[in-house]
C-alpha cells in the first residue's frame, strides 16, 4: 500500500520548515494567459508541529539559538537513523527510509497554525464529534469511520480508516498536512481551470476559475466542491460542499458544515506559500489557520495506485478472521 516516489528536491537549502518571507523584488514568471504559474511538483514536508509548544506563547518564529539546538539535535539523532520509530502494539514500524524530513532554515516557525495567536486548535464546539485515529492499536468507535489512519476494528473494510481504504490520504486533505512521506502535489493551470493533484492516494482536484456556480448544497464530495479565483499574485481557492465523511480538521467534526480557503502565493523561484484556513462552527469555537511552504521539485509525480497494492487492508481482515478461528477452536 505505501509508495514512495523517489524524488530530487531542486533547491535543497529552501527545504522549507519555516521559510516565510518572500524576495521583495520576486517577480512570478507568468502563464500564456498573463497568470502568475504555480505549474510543477511541489514538495510540502515539514519538521514543524502543527501546534506550537506552549513554552512559546504567542511568539512565532524560533530565535537563532533555538534553531542551532534543533540542528544538534538532529544531527545525533541521524546516528540511529536507520532505527525503527516507536510503535505501540507493532513489533516493527518505519524508519528513517520512508520518513521524508526538511532542512532547517534560518526562518522556522514554532508552529503551522498561525490563528489562533497561540498557536494551537482552538476548543471543539459543544457537541462536535471528536475521535483521534492512531496507526495501533484500534481505538472505541462507530461508523461511519471519519479517521484517516488507523480504525475501530477488524469486521469489516467500514472499520478500517479512509487512508486504510484508500479513499483519502492521510496528507492530502484538503487541506494538506505534512506527514512522514508523499508530500508531493503537482499543479497544472489553464485559463480558467487549476488542478491541484496530490501524490498520496493520487487525488485530482479540478478548480473552475471562470465563476460559475458553487453544487448544490445537497451534493457532498470527499474533497469538497472547489472554486478559485485570482487575487493579484495569489490563487485563492473556496471548497464547501464536504460530505460529513471525513473529520473536518485534526481529530473534530463530520466536514459537513466545513469551509475551506486556501491561498497559493509565489514568493520565490521555489518556493510557493500555502495558507490554509479551515471555518466549521460545528467542530471548533473558532477558525484554524496555517501556513505551509511548499518547495519545486525537479522530479515527477508517480500514481500511488493504493487500491492495486493494498494488500494491507486483506491482511487485516484476514489476520482477524485467523484470531477469531484460533479463539473457536480453543474453546471446543
Amino acid at each position: 500500500m505505501k509508495n514512495v516516489s523517489v524524488f530530487i528536491f531542486a533547491f535543497v537549502g529552501l527545504m522549507l520548515s519555516g521559510l516565510t518571507y518572500a524576495a521583495e523584488d520576486f517577480s512570478a514568471p507568468r502563464t500564456e494567459w498573463n497568470q502568475p504559474d504555480l505549474q510543477g511538483v511541489w514538495n510540502f514536508s515539514s519538521d514543524i508541529p502543527l501546534q506550537r509548544s506552549t513554552q512559546y506563547g504567542e511568539r512565532e518564529f524560533l530565535t537563532a539559538e533555538e534553531i542551532d539546538e534543533i540542528k544538534a539535535r538532529r544531527a545525533a539523532i541521524d546516528e540511529f537513523s536507520d532505527a525503527a520509530i516507536p510503535n505501540g502494539g507493532l513489533n516493527e514500524a518505519y524508519n528513517d527510509f520512508w520518513v521524508e524530513t526538511a532542512a532547517i532554515s534560518d526562518a522556522v516557525r514554532t508552529s503551522i497554525i498561525v490563528y489562533p495567536t497561540n498557536g494551537r486548535l482552538p476548543p471543539f464546539a459543544e457537541g462536535a464529534i471528536v475521535l483521534q485515529g492512531r496507526l495501533a492499536p484500534d481505538v472505541e468507535g462507530e461508523r461511519p469511520v471519519r479517521m484517516i489512519t488507523g480504525g475501530i476494528g477488524s469486521d469489516g473494510p467500514e472499520d478500517r480508516s479512509l487512508s486504510e481504504r484508500c479513499i483519502m490520504g492521510f496528507n492530502a486533505g484538503p487541506p494538506i498536512s505534512p506527514s512522514l512521506y508523499n508530500n508531493n502535489l503537482q499543479i497544472v493551470q489553464s485559463r480558467d481551470h487549476v488542478v491541484i493533484m496530490t501524490e498520496m492516494v493520487h487525488d485530482a482536484r479540478i478548480v473552475p476559475l471562470d465563476g460559475r456556480d458553487t453544487l448544490n448544497e445537497n451534493i457532498g464530495l470527499w474533497s469538497g466542491d472547489s472554486r478559485g479565483y485570482w487575487d493579484a499574485e495569489t490563487l485563492v481557492v473556496e471548497t464547501r460542499n464536504f460530505n460529513g465523511m471525513t473529520q473536518s480538521f485534526g481529530p473534530a467534526g463530520t466536514s459537513e458544515t466545513k469551509f475551506l480557503i486556501e491561498r497559493f502565493t509565489r514568493i520565490g523561484k521555489d518556493t510557493i506559500e500555502y495558507e490554509f484556513t479551515v471555518e466549521d462552527p460545528n467542530a471548533y469555537t473558532d477558525r484554524i489557520t496555517g501556513i505551509i511552504p511548499l518547495t519545486k521539485v525537479a522530479g515527477l509525480l508517480y500514481e500511488y495506485a493504493c487500491h492495486e497494492g493494498n494488500y494491507g487492508m486483506i491482511n487485516i481482515l484476514r489476520g482477524a478472521r485467523t484470531e477469531e478461528a484460533m479463539a473457536e477452536s480453543s474453546e471446543q
